[in-house]
């Protein structure tokens, strides 16, 4: 090949020619009569030197240097390259005959290959035994013919030809492309033969067991014969004994004896087989409640599986399929064990060891089967389509056994472990192939003709931070997770060391509409589709987004499964920590969800401080200020405001529903109003109601009656406030405040210390925090700017 190099436009030879000429240079000779010739040689035949390359007449070696440099021109060129041909020629010569073996090493050991793949086992051991030998000894024939060719290639021609690319300027990157090439064969070649020497070897424990079996069921058969032609004889010689005895044989006293020890050998043995059948058919009952409950269950795995992802993306689709599972529930009413300590006490006598470990597991296979109900109905999407927490509903999980024994505490915790790693691999596998066969194939310059216009330069807006997402769990949190194998119970530390980690995930959950919003423009676009094939994905990639809404749901699910038959056990602290904690999370990410829905605000929400709190209420007000009609108006008609809570605001809002499908029909909040917290004061009970309290402002200038859905809401929201209050005066808690009084040229001093709660909070309505006539009171609404500016 011929490259070039430079902006003077010279061309360097990087590899053997022939190749892909860009440059002919034709040195003319320096002799007139030599040049003439050639000239004239040129002209008569260069139709045959027709190319579409350019090709200059050079005229001297100088202008030659003008083209190539020096170092790649030999010295009869006036260069300083040295070049032996015999050199060249004999690398040339090893490298060819080195191809050469390599090509038919790896055509003999396809062909051996597929001989052993089309080898039939016998059906015997003896054939079988010799067939593995057989086998075995051919692949050390091959095996060792081929170190040889390979230790000769490498020890003559090859190894010299590797040592001159390096020393006098030649490629070295077919010689190592070969050596890698064999490499590869031999390594694939070992692997197909392990795999076939492993049937193999399986084959002949195979045939040794059932050789085994059938002569062990023979002596069986003989056996029963002979126990049951025994038994016969036994009978027989019992009733001829009792014949003797009727007919007053002299011998009575010792024929009866043994009359009554053969009836009671007899006795004792149909009594035992007796016994042997009923526990066999208790054993066959048994298994066959153990069958059809597993089956029932793998029923439920497949209904879950065929649910629609986008079936969940709305609520009646949620409520659908939620609909769908119930009346599946409730078809399960012969698997339900209700009484588990009746089935122990029914089955007692068969439940040795072996057969507890079923019993065990079909508790921890249903558990996990009611998890993954249970994880399918609590991440639906709730009006809005935002992350929600549910179910509404009390789902029929009396099929759960409730067994409280250290053997199922350790099979549910083991399980549960088992689950939660696996479900990692599969999470962080998905979104590798997520990445590399969506994500990256945005960038690939042979899938530009496919992708539309408007989704070009748009991957940060459909992907979001998933990137991110999966280099935490493949590099972090999945190898820290595999560590805890061994200690299931103790897993909950692994979550909270990284606990500020899993914040990645509202950065994604807030980008999740406008992602959902890209997709449904170009979801028939021929690049996913194309994507999608090449993939082999049965479900579209709107599928494969929502996985990190899910996964990061899953996890509380988890704990909550482990922290149940772990409550008395170590690391139980640790496993309710880290659920409250990935519950805040999950909260967190739904209150940012509906924080980004804010409309009309003309500042910056993330100055307001951390969200604390959402949520709809009905509102009342009761202004001093404003037109009494109105006043009136205002006391008798509430109105829906969809209040959220900041460190240092609280914004009322008012819901507008939106109109389309999934994230796009979730709701707005048109801004309207918010009062600064440092103003700010609650009353925690409103006359006449338990659900309802007051938010008043500015020394109840303005006052709020805010009623929640329920009391516990309501207590939830006066305590969350309560406690940014009372940090705001902690902050301020030894301040000294100056007045000077106007009206009296007098300073009036305030101790921060005389600051305290009560100026913030009021039980009721009757209790009086201090009178409105008093100096401090006047001076309240300045004390509270003082405050916020802390002069």
């Amino acid at each position: 090949e011929m490259e070039a190099s430079g902006d003077k436009g010279k061309y360097i030879a990087k590899a053997s020619f022939p190749g892909n000429l860009q440059l002919v240079l034709v040195l003319r000779p320096t002799g007139f009569i030599h040049r003439t010739l050639s000239d004239l040689a040129f002209k008569f035949n260069r139709d045959e030197f027709k190319m579409k390359v350019p090709i200059i007449m050079l005229g001297s070696v100088t202008e030659l240097h003008g083209y190539i440099d020096k170092t790649q021109l030999t010295e009869d060129l006036g260069g300083t390259l040295d070049y032996c041909h015999n050199r060249w020629l004999s690398h040339r010569t090893a490298i060819e005959s080195f191809a050469l073996m390599v090509k038919q090493t790896a055509q003999m050991l396809q062909s051996f290959g597929t001989e052993l793949a089309e080898t039939e086992p016998p059906n015997d051991v003896q054939s079988t035994s010799s067939l593995l030998a057989a086998h075995r000894q051919s692949f050390w024939c091959i095996a060792g013919l081929h170190g040889l060719k390979h230790f000769l290639t490498l020890s003559c021609p090859l190894k010299y030809a590797i040592v001159s690319d390096c020393n006098h300027h030649f490629n070295p990157e077919l010689s190592f492309r070969l050596l890698a090439q064999l490499d590869e064969t031999e390594i694939a070649f070992d692997e197909f033969w392990a795999k076939h020497q492993q049937k193999l070897e399986q084959c002949v424990q195979l045939r040794n067991f059932e050789q085994t079996f059938r002569e062990v069921k023979a002596a069986l058969s003989v056996a029963s014969e002979r126990l049951s032609e025994s038994l016969e004889n036994a009978r027989v010689l019992a009733s001829q004994g009792d014949q003797h005895v009727q007919n007053n044989h002299y011998a009575v006293d010792s024929i009866v004896p043994k009359c009554n020890e053969l009836h009671h050998l007899c006795d004792a043995v149909v009594t035992e087989t007796e016994k042997r059948r009923g526990l066999l058919n208790k054993s066959l009952e048994l298994h066959s409640l153990l069958e059809k409950s597993m089956r029932w269950c793998d029923e439920g795995i497949y209904l879950l599986a065929s649910q629609p992802v986008d079936k969940c993306q709305s609520q009646d689709g949620a409520e659908s399929a939620l609909q769908e599972i119930e009346k599946f529930l409730d078809t399960g009413a012969d698997n339900k064990i209700k009484e588990p300590n009746k089935v122990y006490q029914l089955y007692e006598p068969i439940l040795n060891p072996d057969l507890m470990v079923p019993l065990g597991f079909m508790h921890v296979h249903i558990c996990l089967q009611s998890l993954l109900i249970l994880d399918l109905v609590s991440c639906r999407a709730d009006v809005n389509g935002k992350l929600h927490s549910w179910p509404p509903r009390a789902l029929n999980y009396s099929l759960v056994c409730e067994i409280n024994s250290p053997f199922l505490i350790i099979s549910v915790n083991s399980h549960v472990i088992n689950e939660l790693i696996e479900t990692e691999r599969a999470y962080v596998e998905e979104l590798l192939c997520v990445l590399e066969g969506y994500a990256s194939e945005m960038d690939n310059p042979l899938m530009m003709h496919l992708i539309s216009p408007g989704l070009l330069n748009k991957k940060d807006i459909l992907f979001g931070n998933m990137e991110e997402i999966y280099h935490f769990h493949n590099r972090v949190f999945l190898k820290e997770l595999e560590n805890y194998i061994e200690y299931p119970e103790l897993v909950g530390r692994c979550f909270l060391e990284r606990m500020e980690d899993f914040q990645i995930y509202e950065k994604y959950c807030q980008n999740k509409p406008r992602s959902e919003s890209l997709w449904r423009q170009f979801s028939d676009s021929a690049f996913f589709q194309e994507c999608q094939r090449k993939l082999d994905h049965k479900l579209s990639l709107d599928s494969y987004l929502l996985k990190p809404v899910q996964r990061i749901t899953k996890y509380q699910l988890l704990l909550k499964e482990m922290l149940k038959y772990s409550k008395n056990c170590e690391g139980a602290e640790d496993l309710q920590e880290a659920l409250t904690s990935i519950l805040g999370i999950l909260k967190a990410v739904n209150d940012s969800m509906h924080q980004i829905a804010i409309t009309g605000y003309d500042g910056n929400l993330n100055e307001l401080g951390k969200l604390l709190m959402q949520g709809s209420f009905n509102v009342w007000t009761d202004h001093k200020k404003g037109h009494s009609k109105v006043k009136d108006l205002a006391r008798f008609k509430p109105m829906q405001r969809h209040l959220f809570l900041h460190e240092k605001a609280v914004l009322f809002c008012k819901k507008r529903e939106e109109n389309g499908e999934g994230y796009e029909k979730a709701p707005s909040y048109s801004y309207k109003h918010s009062l600064n917290m440092t103003a700010v004061g609650i009353t925690e009970n409103a006359k006449g109601d338990s659900k309802k309290f007051e938010i008043w402002y500015n020394a109840r200038e303005e006052v709020y009656i805010i009623q929640a859905p329920t009391p516990e809401i309501k207590a939830t929201w006066v305590n969350e406030i309560r406690k940014v209050l009372t940090s705001q005066l902690q902050a301020c808690r030894g301040k000294t405040f100056s007045f000077l009084l106007p009206s009296t040229q007098c300073s009036f001093v305030l101790e921060t210390p005389f600051y305290t709660s009560e100026l913030f909070f009021k039980k009721n309505q009757n209790t009086k925090t201090r009178s409105t006539n008093t100096l401090f009171d006047r001076y309240f609404s300045f004390s509270q700017k003082l405050v916020s500016t802390e002069h």
